[in-house]
C-alpha cells in the first residue's frame, strides 16, 4: 500500500494557508480541525443536508465528502471568509435582519449556498430561491425566513404590509 499525497497548501478566504494533510482527507476536516474554521458545520457526512457548504472556485461543494486534494489551487470560501474590513456581507446582514436563524446550525451551509445564487442571479425570483437551497436542510423549519431573508438580500423583497 502506498502512502497518497499530501496537500501543503489550500488558497482558504483569499489566504494562501500551509497545511500537511493526507490528500483523501475530507475538506470539511480539514478546515475545521487543521485550519481552525468551525464555521462550517458537519451535518450527515453524506453530502445530504448542507450544513457543511463552503464555495470552492465560487461553486456549492458538500465539504464533507470532497477530499481535500480536489480543492489543491482552488479558491475556498467559508463563511468566515464573506465579511469584508469588518463588515458583514449583504446576506449576513439579511439572515440577522429577517430572523432567518434558530439554532444556527445549518445557516453557514445556507449563506454560501445563497451567494452561491446571487453571484450567479443577483435578482431571483423566489421559485428559482426555493429551487436552489432545495438540497439545504434546516432541522428548526425557518426556511420562509431564509427566503425572505436571501430575498432582503437581493432586494426583490416585497414591501412588508402592515
Amino acid at each position: 500500500m502506498h502512502a497518497m499525497p499530501k496537500v501543503t497548501t489550500l488558497n482558504v478566504n483569499g489566504k494562501k494557508l500551509r497545511i500537511d494533510v493526507d490528500s483523501q482527507t475530507p475538506l470539511l476536516n480539514v478546515l475545521r480541525d487543521y485550519l481552525n474554521l468551525t464555521g462550517t458545520k458537519y451535518g450527515c457526512g453524506e453530502a445530504q443536508c448542507g450544513a457543511c457548504t463552503v464555495l470552492v472556485d465560487g461553486q456549492v461543494v458538500r465539504s464533507c465528502v470532497m477530499q481535500v486534494g480536489r480543492a489543491g489551487g482552488k479558491q475556498i470560501t467559508t463563511i468566515e471568509g464573506l465579511e469584508k474590513d469588518g463588515k458583514l456581507h449583504p446576506l449576513q446582514e439579511a439572515f440577522l435582519k429577517a430572523d432567518a436563524m434558530q439554532c444556527g446550525y445549518c445557516t453557514s451551509g445556507m449563506i454560501l449556498a445563497a451567494a452561491a445564487l446571487l453571484n450567479k442571479n443577483p435578482k431571483p425570483a423566489r421559485e428559482e430561491i426555493v429551487k436552489h437551497m432545495d438540497g439545504n436542510v434546516c432541522r428548526c423549519g425557518t426556511y420562509l425566513r431564509i427566503v425572505n431573508a436571501i430575498e432582503l438580500a437581493s432586494g426583490t423583497a416585497k414591501e412588508e404590509s402592515k
